[in-house]
Order: structure tokens, then C-alpha cells, then sequence
């Protein structure tokens, strides 16, 4: 096998604020990660200088210019935290980016770890507001106003893997993993033909197969080349196509399956030719499509259902596994895998404790039998951008979680744990750690460095430019042996 598979998410949340009549979303966004308090204020920046976002994995640099911020606006729109987590303004929208995890399962762990710091962060800006004024956050990829925001993956992969090769295997498969990944949208939007409900928010606004860019002409491959990792060993997928998930079952089975899959490209497993003739058209397709039985074309003449597709991946995954001792989560992915396949083809609505888009639906279709109302009525789609609410108390999610409505992967013990702690088997172990034991002397950090200032002495940077390393049993006795950062820096021999 090649090198592992280390995993992480980006979500970006919509936001705004009730009865503010000069509402703007950059300085509500600047407010609320400033709102989040951890044990110790930070004033901690974000290391620019190791960022490459212009690079693309094709083999070329795109022209423009890097976006770096000055000091005091860098501190006011980053926070790196305790949990190895990044929590940032993202344009016009607060963002947080996980730690790197190995698992599925730690991965689901830490997004859901995100929604709840979204949530806290919330209420303490909602604290500061004018009185009568409310800020709400969202978790979901579109404002209905042409504007739509991203749920962003990111897979580490053997950087040896040609791309033209990732490209061939995973546009196929992102186009049809969309019937157990997606929101579900009640209606289109960015000129898309009307529908009453599709199965992804996301679909409608992806306009070309391969691209760099994320905010306009979005592709459903991304070449962005920024591993933030060691260039010659890494390289990072960078995925744009996924929706914003509430399911635990649903994000669980979605990092699960990718990571699969791309353990599958990298090792050269996947020998079947599944290229479609027309990826962006299909992607749209698959999501108006809520019986997942309609076909798209393959180049080689084919026409297959987004299940059939799926299927192809399985059976491929299946003879992957078979010659090896299967470690239980991977185990357990095939099962749901297969499961969920079972269920959409014999009838999606089966699903409507597991998928978020099907789980959506069924909540919806029960308020309009109830309430005798039509899919246009201004209540429906009401009834869809509150599903997203991350409030744990007035959010439709949350509420269908506490009735027991929907399939849970995690406990709530584990979900508040991640909030204030880092995974222990990666390198955002060593970067969490730092942060709490020496918040003082942390000057900077991104996702492969940290650097620290001790008093007039020169900035230390101490790379980690492998994700693997900085983890708990690599470090522990380190940091046992620092109870100062210049401890630290003087047992690394910096």
C-alpha cells in the first residue's frame, strides 16, 4: 500500500444577523471568531509565508497575487486553537478547518467538534449585540441569492500518484457519491432547470471538471498543489464538490468512502474505465434526480445509474480488501457502503435515518402532509434553511437528533472531548499542545510549522512538514522534559 490516507475538513458557515439593518457578513464574520475564547487569549498569528495557493497540480503556477494580511488584521481574523483546529475569516464567512486526523471516524469526531465551537462562539457574540439583534449560523452552502460556500475536503496522498490518474478515477466517483453525500436543496438556483427538491445543495453551481479556482467557474476537481506537507512525499486533494453534512452517518461514510477510494487510486487498484462523457451535465443530473435511477454516459458508450457507478467502486474496493486483515472502521465502512447502496436502490426513503438529504426530505414531505402545503410554499423552504440551524436547541436537525430520528456514529462526550483536545496520532497533537502549554511564546503556526518568540531572540520556526510525526507517543517525553517553551526549543536543538 502507499502512504496512508490523513484527512481533514474545511466548512464554511453562512451568516447573519436579525433585525440589523446595516448588516455585513465580513464584520459579523470577524466578530464571531473573535467572540471564541479559550482558556488563554491568544494573539497568535497565521503564517502566511507558508501558504502557496497559486500552485496547481498540473505542473504550472497561475498568475496573480497572494492576499497577506497585515499583523493586527491577521490576529483579528485567525484563531489557531487548542484542538490543532483553524477557526478564520474566510472572505465573508467564518470558517473552520479541522485538525489532520486518520480515521473516518476522528474526522467526523472534529467537524462535528466544529459546529459546536460555531455555536459557542455565536452565543458569546449574540452577548455583545445591540439589544434586539441576533446572529443565526448556518450549515449549509447557499444564501439563495446566487452565493454559495464551501464543504471542503482534504485527503493527503502518495505524491508519486500521477494527478492526470486521480483525475480519470475520482471525477466519476465525486460525481455519483453525491446520492449518499448529499444536503438535499428544496428547488435550483444558478440557472439550473426548476426541480421541487434535488439531492445536493452544491451540484447546481459547479461549471467546469477541472480547475484551480473555488469561487468562480467551480470545478468538480481542484488542482490546487498546496500539500502543506513534505512537496516530494505529498500531495493534497483538495475537494470542493462535497455538501455541508449534519449526519454523522453521513459525513462518517462520506470520509470513509473517499479515503477508500483514493487508497484504491494510489495503489492502482482501480483498473475499470468509468470517465464520463459530460461530468459537469451528469453532476447536475444526479442531484435532480431523487429516485437515483436515472443513467449517465460513459465515453466508452455506456450509460450507468449513480448507484451502478457506485457499485463499481465497491466491487473494486471489495477484491482490494480481500487479500488483507481488515482494521474494524474499514470493515465498517464496506458494510455501511454497501448497505446504503442496498437502500437507495430498492427505495432512497429507506434511508431516512442515515443520509442527511433523504433525512431532509422525510422531515419536510411530514410538515407539508401535516400543514397541506405545497413544495413552493415560503414555509418549505423555511422549513430547509432551518435544518441547517446550528443552534443544538432550535436547529431541525438537533431537534430530529434528540427524538432519536436519525442514526448517531458518536457520543456527546466525544464531541465535547474534541473540542478542547487534538488528535493524539498526528502532528496537530504537537501544535494543540504548544498552543495550551506555551500560549505566550507562540508567534505563528500553519498547518506544517509553528514558530516562537522568546523575548530578543530570533523567531524559531520548527517545521513539520510530515503529518505523521508531533503526535502523542512522539512527543510526550518532549514535552515532559519542556516545561518552557525555551525548554522546548533548546531539547529540539533549534
Amino acid at each position: 500500500m502507499a502512504v496512508p490516507i490523513v484527512m481533514g475538513t474545511e466548512i464554511e458557515y453562512g451568516i447573519t444577523v436579525q433585525n440589523d439593518p446595516d448588516f455585513d457578513s465580513i464584520s459579523s464574520t470577524v466578530l464571531i471568531v473573535n467572540a471564541y475564547r479559550e482558556d488563554e487569549p491568544l494573539e497568535t498569528l497565521w503564517d502566511y509565508d507558508q501558504e502557496s495557493p497559486l500552485s496547481d497540480a498540473r505542473g504550472f503556477q497561475v498568475e496573480g497575487e497572494r492576499y497577506t494580511p497585515d499583523q493586527e488584521e491577521n490576529i483579528a481574523r485567525n484563531k489557531t486553537l487548542i484542538n490543532g483546529a483553524r477557526f478564520y475569516v474566510d472572505h465573508a464567512h467564518p470558517e473552520y478547518s479541522s485538525p489532520e486526523v486518520t480515521t473516518a471516524r476522528a474526522a467526523t469526531v472534529h467537524e462535528k467538534a466544529g459546529e459546536r465551537v460555531l455555536e459557542l462562539a455565536r452565543r458569546e457574540a449574540c452577548a455583545i449585540l445591540p439589544a434586539g439583534q441576533k446572529m443565526l449560523i448556518y450549515k449549509n452552502n447557499s444564501d439563495r441569492k446566487g452565493n454559495s460556500y464551501g464543504s471542503h475536503e482534504n485527503y493527503l496522498m502518495d505524491r508519486r500518484t500521477p494527478f492526470k490518474q486521480i483525475i480519470e478515477h475520482i471525477t466519476p466517483f465525486f460525481v455519483s457519491r453525491q446520492i449518499y453525500c448529499g444536503a438535499g436543496k428544496v428547488g435550483s438556483e444558478n440557472g439550473a432547470p426548476d426541480c421541487r427538491y434535488q439531492i445536493s445543495q452544491r451540484a447546481d453551481f459547479f461549471e467546469v471538471e477541472v480547475s484551480l479556482d473555488t469561487m468562480v467557474k467551480r470545478p468538480i476537481v481542484n488542482t490546487r498543489d498546496e500539500p502543506h506537507a513534505e512537496r516530494d512525499d505529498y500531495r493534497r486533494l483538495h475537494v470542493i464538490v462535497g455538501d455541508s453534512n449534519l449526519s454523522e452517518y453521513t459525513i462518517y461514510l462520506r470520509n470513509g468512502v473517499t479515503a477508500l477510494v483514493l487508497q484504491m487510486i494510489q495503489d492502482g487498484a482501480l483498473e475499470k474505465k468509468l470517465s464520463l462523457r459530460d461530468p459537469v451535465k451528469a453532476i447536475q443530473e444526479v442531484s435532480h434526480d431523487i429516485t437515483c435511477k436515472r443513467t449517465v454516459s460513459l465515453t466508452n458508450g455506456r450509460k450507468l445509474t449513480p448507484i451502478e457507478i457506485q457499485k463499481e467502486y465497491l466491487e473494486a474496493a471489495h477484491a482490494f480488501t480481500s487479500g488483507q486483515p481488515l482494521d474494524t472502521e474499514t470493515a465498517d465502512i464496506l458494510e455501511k457502503w454497501e448497505y446504503v447502496l442496498k437502500g437507495l436502490e430498492e427505495d432512497p426513503m429507506s434511508l431516512s435515518r442515515e443520509v442527511d438529504w433523504v433525512i431532509k426530505k422525510s422531515m419536510i414531505e411530514s410538515f407539508m402532509e401535516r400543514k397541506s402545503l405545497a413544495w413552493g410554499a415560503p414555509q418549505v423552504g423555511m422549513l430547509d434553511l432551518q435544518y441547517h440551524d446550528i443552534r443544538l436547541e432550535k436547529g431541525l436537525y438537533f431537534l430530529l437528533e434528540r427524538q432519536g430520528k436519525v442514526e448517531r456514529i458518536l457520543t456527546d462526550e466525544e464531541i465535547q472531548h474534541a473540542i478542547h483536545h487534538p488528535p493524539e496520532d498526528t502532528r496537530a497533537y504537537f501544535r494543540g499542545e504548544c498552543l495550551r502549554r506555551y500560549p505566550k511564546e507562540v508567534f505563528g503556526v500553519n498547518w506544517d510549522s509553528i514558530s516562537f518568540g522568546l523575548g530578543d531572540q530570533p523567531i524559531k520556526r520548527i517545521m513539520m512538514s510530515e503529518p505523521l510525526k508531533g503526535t502523542k507517543k512522539h512527543v510526550e517525553q518532549l514535552f515532559a522534559n519542556s516545561p518552557t517553551a525555551k525548554d522546548l526549543i533548546e531539547n529540539l536543538k533549534i
